[in-house]
C-alpha cells in the first residue's frame, strides 16, 4: 500500500561507483530512484560495459536531466541529445556519453534497481561448472610442517592454483584455507583444470582432491550460493587423494577426446534428494601445469 514518505539523495541507501560516474540510490518501498552523475569523458561502452557484461546498455531509462548534456545512440544509429530540464526516455540497447565539459546529472525513475551493479551485487543466477578442491590431510600436514612451513605451502599452492585457473579460464571465487572454490563457464574447462591442479602442486609434497558439479548458482559478493554449490561440495567429500570426481550432470555434458571416466556408482548426498551418480576422471595423459621443481 502506498504511503507518504520522503528520502534524500544526500542520504542515499546505496552509492554505486564506477569509472567517471556514480549513482546515488534512494528507495521508496518498491520504487527505486537514482541520481546519476557522470563526469566529462564518461561513456557507457567504456565505463559501465565491463560491469554490465553486455554489448549495450540493456536498461530502460526514464528521467529528467538536472545539469549537463548527454547523447544516447541506439543500435540502429538513432541518436538523442538531452540537456537541463529535458524529460527523457531511452529504450534498452543503447550506448551513451557525456557531451561537453560539464558533468551530466539526472534523476532516473525506471532503471535503478540494478543499473551499475556487478553481477554479484545484482544477485544474478548463472549456469556454471563449480570446482571445489582441498588439500588431503591438511591438519596433519600443517602440524608436521609447523606454522611457518604450512603458510609457505599454502601460499605456493594458491599461486599455482591461480595459474591453472587462468590457463583454463576459471574464476577463483574464494579460498577455503586448504582449498578453493572456482567457477567455469564450461564443464570441460572445469574438469581439465581439476586434473591439472594435481600436477601443479605435486612438487609441494601435498595431494589434492577435487569435486565438480554443474548447475545454477547465485552470484553474491565474494561467494556463490545455491543447491548446485552444495552438490559440488558433496562430490568433493567422497573424492580420494589425487582424484577428480564429477557429478552425473557434469559427466553428461562431456563427450570430448582425452577425457575418460570410471563409474563410481550412485550416492545419497546429505540435504539433496535421490541417489546421484558420480564418476572419476581417468587422466589418460597429464597436462603440463607449467611448473618445475
Amino acid at each position: 500500500m502506498a504511503r507518504m514518505q520522503r528520502k534524500r539523495f544526500s542520504e542515499p541507501a546505496e552509492v554505486r561507483n564506477f569509472p567517471r560516474g556514480k549513482v546515488d540510490v534512494v528507495e521508496l518501498d518498491d520504487v527505486v530512484v537514482g541520481r546519476m552523475t557522470y563526469e566529462p569523458g564518461w561513456r557507457w561502452s567504456v565505463d559501465v560495459k565491463p560491469i554490465a557484461g553486455t554489448v549495450s546498455c540493456q536498461y530502460h531509462h526514464l528521467g529528467v536531466t538536472l545539469a549537463g548534456r548527454l547523447r544516447a545512440e541506439m543500435a540502429d544509429g538513432t541518436e538523442l541529445e538531452i540537456g537541463p530540464g529535458d524529460v527523457f526516455e531511452i529504450p534498452p540497447g543503447h550506448d551513451a556519453w557525456v557531451v561537453g565539459v560539464e558533468p551530466w546529472v539526472s534523476v532516473d525513475f525506471a532503471a535503478m534497481r540494478n543499473y551499475g551493479r556487478t553481477a554479484e551485487h545484482r544477485g544474478e543466477r548463472i549456469l556454471a561448472s563449480i570446482l571445489f578442491t582441498d588439500i588431503v590431510d591438511s591438519t596433519a600436514t600443517a602440524q608436521r610442517l609447523g606454522d611457518s612451513g604450512w603458510l609457505d605451502v599454502v601460499a605456493a599452492h594458491n599461486e599455482r592454483v591461480q595459474f591453472v585457473l587462468n590457463r583454463h579460464s576459471g574464476r577463483l571465487v574464494k579460498t577455503t584455507g586448504d582449498g578453493i572454490l572456482a567457477l567455469f563457464d564450461g564443464a570441460e574447462r572445469a574438469v581439465r583444470a581439476g586434473a591439472a591442479l594435481h600436477d601443479a602442486v605435486a612438487g609441494l609434497q601435498i595431494q589434492l582432491r577435487a569435486g565438480i558439479h554443474t548447475g545454477e548458482v547465485e552470484l553474491v559478493p565474494g561467494d556463490v550460493r545455491g543447491v548446485a554449490v552444495h552438490a559440488a561440495a558433496r562430490v568433493l567429500a567422497i573424492a580420494g587423494p589425487g582424484e577428480t570426481l564429477v557429478s552425473g550432470t557434469t559427466r553428461d555434458l562431456l563427450d570430448v577426446p582425452g577425457l575418460e571416466f570410471d563409474d563410481r556408482g550412485s550416492h545419497v548426498f546429505k540435504g539433496l534428494t535421490g541417489r546421484r551418480p558420480v564418476f572419476a576422471l581417468r587422466r589418460v595423459a597429464s597436462e603440463t601445469a607449467g611448473f618445475s621443481d
